[in-house]
């Protein structure tokens, strides 16, 4: 197999290996999709992935329940480094306002990935950082025929492309980081430019 078509497949195995292992909490093999220094950012939590995981554990024995779909990806490759953006659709189950609801929210995993050595030794890809854009979303509940009423001032302060997932997420006492990258916009534009510089060899 042509390198850069090994390296798409490896990269394409990792992200869809991101999604499953997740949301099934196999952490050990989660781990292996990180490189040591990795982020995550994400609506409701920004920072190392050791603590995504830790962060994750304690909601899901809370009662949080959120699934990732993956649908179809591009990679961009320059050298040991890459850019991978994957359709994506996050779904979570929650009481809102006293009524079982599922939020679906659409849109992309923007990753940062680099080819290098891990702490065995092992020359591999692994994500430095994993970004998203919210392009729209909705709030169903689950129940046909339940009236659910929100409060129109709080859905105002979300961002359009994440708005009901962030009232959800709120409303069971996450904070959520504002001006994410949504179908559009400075935000977007933004997360462009750094994916640009990263594979230049930019720092981010």
């Amino acid at each position: 197999m042509p390198s850069d078509a090994k390296d798409q497949a490896d990269i394409r195995a990792l992200i869809e290996n991101w999604a499953l292992w997740r949301d099934a909490r196999l952490w050990d093999r989660f781990r292996t999709v990180w490189h040591k220094d990795g982020q995550m950012w994400a609506t409701w939590f920004q920072g190392s992935y050791e603590e995504f995981i830790k962060v994750s554990q304690q909601g899901y024995d809370k009662g949080v329940r959120i699934a990732h779909m993956l649908g179809g990806m591009s990679i961009d490759i320059k050298g040991k480094r890459a850019i991978a953006q994957t359709k994506m659709t996050i779904t979570q189950r929650a009481a809102v306002e006293g009524v079982l609801c599922d939020v679906v929210c659409s849109g992309r995993f923007y990753d940062f990935l680099e080819k290098r050595k891990d702490a065995k030794g092992k020359v591999r890809w692994g994500i430095v950082l994993r970004r998203l854009a919210y392009e729209r979303d909705r709030i169903d509940p689950v129940e046909p025929g339940a009236v659910l009423k929100l409060d129109k001032k709080l859905l105002a302060q979300f961002p359009e492309g994440y708005r009901h997932l962030g009232y959800l997420q709120s409303r069971i006492g996450y904070k959520i980081k504002d001006e994410l990258p949504g179908l559009d916009g400075p935000p977007l534009d933004k997360l462009y430019a750094m994916g640009d510089a990263w594979l230049k060899g930019k720092k981010i």
